[in-house]
């Protein structure tokens, strides 16, 4: 008897099938428009952007837009790229354009479906972001998706790493802009780190389409963006420590693999402690579990962490000299990314790397919450549906599933279960032997570099010729995955999650195209694309013959995405293909997370040497033990994303302050009430309320005047006076501080003291934020062992970082109104010494210069760094002055006041 949700299902369909059909009308009507859009000559096709931005500034909305830009934008692609989309692709961009997840299959053409609705959101002309995983991807979408924006009319700019700044100011101004999520979150930083309006780059958050999005807002969401700067070196420490962690035995340390954990046992404490005595590292008279051996415990925890938990070739490598992370989900390599904590330095140590400075943090954000910021955020992927609920609770997404264009025509096997790691080996082995022979293109997965490498070598002692595709062969990706498809290729890759290139069986047609003209520049290429695509179409049909790409993985993945992902390769428009995924129980999943049931089970089943279990139940089992890993990876990124959002509450709060401040051309009001306050403080500490004249503490008021306000005022005679309160004598402080400043502003000029305000706000607001971001860096660390004392902390953490916010803001109005007391305009004399002061650097620069470049130096800063054929009169011979170099003109100037000055 079928339940009441079948019954429903089967006459109402399911929500996903619901939502599909609700598309449906909108597809016809744009289907219906494309005999009129064909017609559009070229120009008019640029002039329909135009009239549709006429329309919306006149109040007609984006929906209503949708049918008509959607066409246009069709068109638009079939006449730039040959690519005429199809109604799925359609689909997935109405999706796009609501703010939800398009689980497109690999190979239906993602990267055109984000065309429709970012040509449709950059009408408003607030731009659009679409985020990729990596640079490449990236520049290559930006070049090829380029070509439809640019047949609409619009402009479309790519940001990358070490990008100029005013390439990137431009890249951003674009109507479409391409990066990837770190370049955002790190720009985003950076422009709340600027001191000018001017210097901002990104220009608001509008639309973002997130390019494998699973992998982005889920995979990489665990691991803030963080802005640092050095700190103190303790090198020496590091390698120190380093040598004791060989010297630990396994009763020292326990390990969880599941959390991922290692602690020292009491014996290892013991152990410890004696050894740091030996090696005067520890002082003889302190315990480990004094307070003072906080910082010592920190460093050999994290030797133990580098040593036990951190694999070389699996975590991360070493590539000249420097260890480079590895990303565990797509098996890329993460230059730049540094381990926080000291945990980075540890592993330098460890291998015998040039150990950096630890950092402190400037500026830090977690991708959830940038990419929280957008109005509208939506994404694509192949894989999300097993995330839904993460998509939903955290960024408000809907995921839904578009369905493929043609039928799936792939065969997934049952998983095969093994005895041991030798045993499925061989099973592999053999498995990919069998499919070469008979010309099947075959793609290996592999969860590690070591593991890989280690399959390599096996097939290398098998005969059977193969490409690599790891962290170390990261450059030659693009050309290791055309290969992947041609006949009997075997291609062994670690994590193929979101690698942004389609397997097209036959090889792919543009590359050898590519590498035919390189080997012979001379050729006709249209006579070589001819030869090539009658030699494809030909090898393509062999493939298809021999079944299609045949994906085998060694091993489960803890994500059920990951092993989509891979699955996902095989099978694309509809193309014959295969899966099978080979298992044994000394794997990882199966030894950690793996059910004492399903082991009891193959176990009784009595299974000899070589012999394998497949079996539906086996999958089934699997699946929940995947399950159980990803709820707990969940739980960790909403536990951390807790956290973060009690800092982001306050990090909105001093960015907008910050903007506020950039925005605003007289600041004099803001920092009268700044001063204000800091009376209202002062008066409030030793004149307290309901208090008589002779409680007060006026000496104690009259130092604090002198130190905080910088003025010598009567205090103690104002208070002896007749009828007078502490009402009075904070207005008499607050109307002479105003006089003073005053003053102030009349010495340096109205203008002047306007951008000294401004600057002093920021630079103070700044230095504060960063030592708030270590205070609360340093509580976070704490604040969990309050859970012993029946407290909860993530409550308590809210309530002290609420404490130390409030705490901030008051040394910030004291420190600013401090500063700006203090200054002066530097006296006749001041000014000499310090130009003296300046004479006496630049000749000792210039004795250095000599000395390491002899002849070198010329004596004259302005020709020693000009330009060939630089000719003083003619600025178009200067080069690149610096804004605050001498301009070079000679007249003495700064260059940003003389030719460089901004009209």
């Amino acid at each position: 008897m079928l339940g009441i949700g079948t019954v429903a299902r089967k006459v109402f369909g399911t929500p996903n099938d619901r939502k599909i059909k609700a598309t449906r009308p909108t597809v016809a009507k744009i289907n219906a428009l494309e005999p009129e859009t064909a017609a559009l000559s070229d120009a008019q096709l640029k002039e329909k952007t135009v009239e549709f931005r006429d329309r919306i500034t006149q109040g007609e909305s984006l929906d209503a837009l949708l049918p008509e830009a959607f066409a246009v934008c069709r068109e638009a692609a079939r006449r730039a790229l040959g690519l005429r989309a199809f109604d799925v692709q359609l689909m997935g961009g109405i999706f796009l354009h609501q703010g939800n997840i398009s689980e497109m299959k690999t190979g239906e053409g993602k990267t055109l479906v984000a065309t429709f609705p970012a040509y449709l959101h950059a009408l408003t002309g607030k731009g659009v972001h679409i985020v990729t995983v990596n640079d490449y991807l990236a520049r290559r979408d930006a070049d090829w998706m380029g070509k439809v924006y640019g047949a609409l009319g619009m402009t479309t700019g790519v940001v990358y790493p070490q990008q100029p700044e005013d390439e990137k100011k431009a890249a951003y101004a674009a109507d479409i802009t391409y990066a990837t999520n770190n370049e955002l979150g790190f720009d985003y930083l950076r422009d709340n780190m600027k001191s000018e309006l001017s210097e901002m780059n990104q220009r608001g958050h509008n639309f973002a389409i997130v390019d494998e999005v699973d992998s982005i807002l889920i995979d990489e969401a665990r691991t803030p963006l963080i802005i640092s700067g050095p700190a103190q070196d303790r090198s020496d420490l590091y390698v120190t420590i380093d040598k004791l962690i060989p010297e630990l035995s396994e009763e020292h340390y326990t390990i969880d693999e599941k959390t991922k954990n290692v602690t020292f046992t009491d014996e290892g404490n013991e152990f410890l402690e004696e050894v740091l005595h030996e090696k005067e590292i520890l002082p003889t008279e302190q315990s480990l579990y004094d307070p003072e051996s906080t910082t010592i415990v920190h460093h050999v925890n994290q030797g133990l962490r580098a040593h036990k938990l951190f694999q070389k070739d699996k975590d991360y490598i070493v590539r000249n000299g420097e260890v480079v992370l590895i990303d565990e989900f797509t098996g890329r390599m993460m230059p730049g990314r540094r381990l926080s904590e000291g945990l980075h330095q540890a592993i330098e140590a460890k291998e015998g790397c040039e150990i950096r400075p630890e950092n402190v943090t400037l500026a830090q954000v977690t991708f959830q919450n940038y990419f929280r910021l957008y109005e509208t955020l939506s994404g694509m992927t192949g894989t999300a549906v097993t995330e839904a609920e993460e998509f939903m609770e955290i960024y408000g997404l809907g995921v839904v599933e578009v369905p493929t264009n043609m039928p799936i025509a792939r065969v997934d096997e049952d998983d095969a279960v093994y005895r041991t790691t030798h045993d499925k080996l061989n099973a592999i082995i053999e498995s990919i032997r069998v499919a070469h022979e008979k010309g099947q293109p075959i793609l290996v997965g592999t969860t590690s570099i070591d593991k890989s490498e280690m399959l390599s070598n096996l097939l290398e002692n098998a005969g059977i010729k193969h490409n690599v595709l790891n962290a170390r062969q990261h450059e030659k990706e693009a050309q290791i995955i055309a290969e992947a498809g041609k006949l009997g290729a075997v291609t062994i890759a670690t994590n193929m999650a979101g690698r942004g290139t389609d397997i097209q069986l036959g090889g792919n047609v543009e590359l050898k195209v590519i590498e035919a003209l390189d080997a012979d520049p001379d050729a006709d290429p249209e006579e070589l694309r001819k030869r090539i695509e009658a030699e494809h179409s030909d090898e393509k049909k062999k493939v298809l013959e021999a079944g299609g790409l045949f994906v085998l993985a060694s091993e489960r993945h803890e994500s059920r995405r990951i092993d989509n992902q891979l699955r996902g390769r095989s099978g694309r428009q509809g193309d014959p293909g295969r899966t099978a995924f080979f298992l044994c129980l000394e794997d990882d999943l199966m030894r950690i997370f793996g059910s004492d049931r399903l082991e009891k089970v193959l176990s009784g089943l009595g299974m000899k040497e070589g012999e394998a279990i497949i079996h539906p139940w086996v999958n089934k089992s699997l699946e929940r033990a995947q399950a159980k890993v990803e709820a707990r990876n969940f739980d960790i990124r909403k536990q951390l994303l807790k956290f973060d959002d009690v800092m982001n509450e306050q990090r909105k709060v001093i960015f907008k302050q910050r903007l506020d401040i950039m925005k605003a051309d007289d600041l004099s009001e803001i920092v009268q009430d700044m001063r204000n306050e800091v009376i209202d403080d002062m008066i409030d500490t030793h004149m307290p309320p309901k208090t008589y004249a002779d409680q007060w503490d006026t000496e104690g008021l009259h130092k604090a005047v002198t130190e905080t306000l910088n003025m010598d005022l009567p205090v103690a005679d104002w208070a002896e006076e007749e009828g007078v309160d502490d009402e009075q004598i904070g207005e008499r402080l607050e109307d002479a501080a105003d006089e003073m400043m005053a003053q102030k502003a009349a010495q340096f000029g109205a203008e002047n003291m306007r951008m000294i305000e401004k600057q002093v706000l920021l630079q103070t607001i700044d230095s504060k934020w960063r030592d708030h971001l270590l205070t609360l860096e340093h509580l976070r660390s704490v604040v969990g062992f309050r859970g012993y004392a029946q407290r909860d902390p993530l409550n308590e953490y809210k309530t002290e970082a609420f404490q130390l916010f409030e705490s901030m803001l008051d040394s910030l109005r004291q420190e600013v109104t401090q500063k700006l007391a203090q200054i002066r305009p530097m006296t006749e004399e001041e000014r000499e010494a310090m130009m003296q002061e300046m004479e006496q650097q630049r000749i000792a620069m210039e004795q250095e210069t000599e000395a390491k470049h002899p002849g070198d130096a010329t004596g004259s800063p302005v020709a020693d760094s000009s330009p060939e054929g630089f000719v003083e009169s003619d600025p178009t011979t200067w080069g690149n002055p610096g804004r605050n170099a001498q301009c070079p003109c000679g007249s003495g100037k700064k260059f940003k006041h003389c030719h460089g000055k901004v009209a």
